[in-house]
């Protein structure tokens, strides 16, 4: 274990004793949120990122020594394992190097190589190999055996070739110096199946395609794979040749194996037989193993950029505890509408037909009219899929119908909503609620509290990444649900109001435990105090360590309760107190008091500076939201399809994905844009997240459309539009939603607008 530790933290650039100490928590049970927050004493201070990256490699690390036990033991168990060798499969560094050295060991069918052995010609491959001066043909006549299925020459130098050839494709120190040789120089290329170039119009950027496998970019190696995998495109990897003549991996075989060409009698034979191995097997391998090593580069790239993006999305500004009216857009399936109180609560629910083809535009504003005066709503979050721009237009709508309410409308990501919808949290949630309703209710409190609502559903059906379901699927889930894991431990969680859904992801719980909390919570009222959550069936000392700095009770007895102070750190708060002769409660709060305070003053062999300093920092505003203050993006009216847009055209948009090549904006025409990297700045950007996130409202001008293949180039930068310039790239997300129509006409007729102004005088009166 210490090898392990000391390998981790030469890789982090940390000391091999705060790996220790984080790998003796890990193992005592204690999660990666609890472990950043509050025990930074033992662990030197290592943020969850860094947390993340030790527990991931931790686990690599143990799976290869279980791996190398194996093989060890395999390899003894066969007679074969000599000091060299033992050696060399403990210098393996990596997986692939341990399997590279472990190759012509392991236990296999039998093969050409090994049928040749049996009839011994092993000492001819010997022979030839150590002294090409040796005819091939002569040598090869003195092991002739028909009883061992070697008639002839011919046979006899075809099983010396097979053993040679598998030599040269187990060695290795070769195959890993061919390795690295091919990721270098090798180039992938891609080309379309005859008969695909419809079907795969998509993929046309690759048609005739070609670029340096170390050098492709995570989507586009996603993109070449699926496209391979869809059967559209044919794709290869060789390292290009140089002028005529042999291969140029031959020569670094032939090195390897300590062969030349000197016009020696088995010279041109040998030289056929590395020939054979690189075309027949060690080409063949490479291959596999290289575009193997780039899916695995481009799953964690990937999955990095979307752990990022659904971290941005999580934290994303709350609206609030206000009355929402959430909409989810349709056009012949009408518009489902769903209001919830300030709390979440479902109060109504009602489903309207503004768009064709039934176009009760006048009857659909008067009903949504009703709901916003009767429940008193201020906020209406549409769904920005189908039909969401002309729902956004009957919004602005009602809005000047009713400018009383002050109501704010927000256009908002309806990714899961459906997921949601027909999972078994939504119908245990909502037993007596249609399906089709319970989407509406999802978008409406998402806005409320983007945080609460997303945890309950699959991480990657919230849409922020790219190739989500080309990835590695269990890595993917793993990264995903830590990230969401540490959001929710990062704001915090009212205990009194949480679904067991947001409770799940608080550290030390699990749907068990949270179960039971909801249940405790509806049985015996709300929580007054976090040492009642002692009371909650199965919750153990063990999971209220770990869970109850995380889990908030606002105005409960003890103020330090609705803070992210540990109870364990609780008698530091009144060591405080009593050293300073200042009450608790007029402690906090009081910021220039706070400030003024030593941490190192109040330090002890168990809490020291760093946990001083978060408690004096949460106490100056106890239970803060990290998250940011909450904005809204405008649409620009007139513009609800691709073809609206114009070159040089400005309008705000709210980025929904962020990529290593630039980001993706919604600017409401049912189709994000790409505001590629080059155009994000008037300076040079290296990582697109210095500039924005997902769930920034931005200003962009549209550079080019190329509305057939659903593609819009944005750009942030000052100057003048440049058409050609980098543009959208290949291997972009999939059209959103289902597309724009052209927005109906909506005659507003006397007899409308008096039915309109009767019902919405009804509605007010009953108010």
């Amino acid at each position: 274990m210490d090898k392990i530790n000391r390998q981790i933290a030469g890789e982090l650039g940390v000391a091999a004793t705060q790996v220790a100490a984080v790998v003796e928590l890990l193992g005592e049970g204690a999660t990666v949120p609890f472990i950043a927050r509050y025990r930074k004493e033992k662990t030197g201070g290592l943020d969850d990122t860094q947390l993340r990256k030790l527990s991931d490699r931790l686990d690599y690390l143990q799976d290869l020594e279980k791996r190398r036990a194996a093989v060890l033991a395999s390899i003894e168990e066969q007679g074969k394992l000599t000091p060299e060798l033992a050696a060399a499969v403990t210098a393996a560094g990596t997986k692939v190097e341990l399997e590279d050295v472990y190759a012509p060991y392991r236990p296999r069918r039998r093969t050409k190589a090994q049928i040749a052995r049996e009839a011994g010609l092993e000492p001819l491959a010997d022979a030839l190999s150590s002294n090409p001066a040796l005819s091939p043909e002569t040598e090869a006549a003195k092991f002739l055996d028909a009883g061992k299925g070697v008639a002839d020459v011919k046979a006899a130098l075809e099983g010396t070739r097979s053993i040679l050839i598998e030599r040269m494709a187990e060695n290795a120190a070769l195959i890993g110096t061919l390795r690295e040789w091919m990721w270098n120089e090798g180039v992938v290329t891609s080309a379309v199946i005859q008969g695909k170039q419809t079907d795969g119009a998509k993929f046309a950027d690759y048609f005739d395609f070609q670029q340096t496998i170390s050098n492709l970019p995570s989507h586009r190696a996603l993109a070449l794979l699926r496209g391979q995998n869809d059967g559209v495109l044919k794709l290869g990897l060789d390292v290009p040749p140089r002028g005529e003549g042999p291969h140029p991996a031959e020569a670094k075989i032939k090195v390897a194996v300590n062969l030349a060409d000197k016009g020696r009698a088995a010279d041109a034979w040998l030289a056929e037989t590395v020939r054979l191995a690189w075309k027949t097997r060690i080409a063949v391998s490479q291959s596999v193993d290289l575009f193997a090593r780039l899916k695995q580069q481009a799953d964690a790239e990937a999955i990095s950029v979307f752990s990022k993006n659904l971290k941005d999305l999580l934290l994303a500004a709350p609206a609030g505890a206000r009355a929402t009216m959430g909409l989810d857009p349709g056009f012949r399936t009408g518009v489902k509408a769903a209001v919830v109180d300030a709390t979440g609560k479902v109060l109504d629910t009602v489903t309207i037909y503004p768009h064709p083809p039934q176009s009760d535009w006048q009857g659909s504003l008067a009903a949504l009219g009703g709901l916003a005066l009767r429940h008193n709503v201020q906020l209406v979050s549409i769904g920005n899929g189908t039909a969401s721009r002309e729902t956004d237009k009957l919004v602005t709508d009602l809005i000047a119908k009713l400018p009383q309410l002050s109501l704010t409308r927000v256009m908002v990501s309806e990714a899961g909503a459906s997921v949601y919808s027909a999972s078994e949290l939504a119908a245990a949630e909502f037993p007596d609620l249609d399906v089709t309703l319970r989407g509406a209710v999802s978008i409406a409190r998402r806005l409320q509290d983007p945080l609460a609502e997303l945890v309950k559903i699959e991480p990657k059906a919230i849409g922020v990444g790219q190739y989500q379901h080309d990835v590695d699927q269990p890595e993917l889930a793993r990264s995903l649900d830590a990230v969401v894991e540490d959001c929710v431990n990062s704001v915090g969680v009212d205990v009194n109001t949480a679904s067991h859904a947001l409770l799940t992801r608080v550290s030390g719980l699990n749907k068990t435990l949270a179960e039971n909390i909801v249940a405790y919570r509806d049985e015996n009222g709300a929580f007054k105090a976090r040492t009642a959550l002692k009371k909650v069936p199965r919750l153990g000392p063990k999971a209220f360590e770990q869970a109850a700095g995380f889990l908030r009770i606002m105005d409960g007895k003890n103020p330090l309760d609705g803070s992210a102070v540990h109870p364990e750190a609780y008698p530091v708060v009144e060591k405080i107190a009593a050293a300073t002769h200042r009450p608790l409660k007029s402690m906090i709060g009081d910021a220039t008091f706070l400030r003024s305070l030593r941490p190192a003053q109040f330090a002890d062999a168990e809490f020291g500076v760093p946990t001083i300093t978060d408690i004096l920092v949460e106490l100056e505003k106890p239970g803060r939201d990290p998250r940011p203050e909450f904005k809204t993006a405008t649409f620009k009216e007139g513009v609800e399809k691709i073809s609206d847009l114009k070159p040089g055209m400005q309008l705000e948009g709210v980025v929904t994905n962020v990529t290593n090549f630039g980001a993706f904006v919604d600017v409401g025409v049912h189709q994000d844009g790409l505001v590629h990297i080059s155009e994000m700045a008037d300076r040079f950007v290296k990582d697109p997240r210095e500039v924005v996130k997902a769930g920034d409202v931005v200003k962009v001008r549209v550079k080019e459309v190329d509305a057939p293949r659903k593609r819009i180039g944005l750009t942030m930068r000052s100057g003048a539009i440049t058409p050609g310039a980098p543009g959208p790239r290949p291997g972009g997300p999939p059209t959103r939603g289902g597309g724009a129509a052209s927005p109906p006409a909506h005659p507003q007729a006397d007899a409308g607008e008096s039915a309109l102004a009767a019902a919405l005088k009804r509605a007010q009166e009953k108010r």
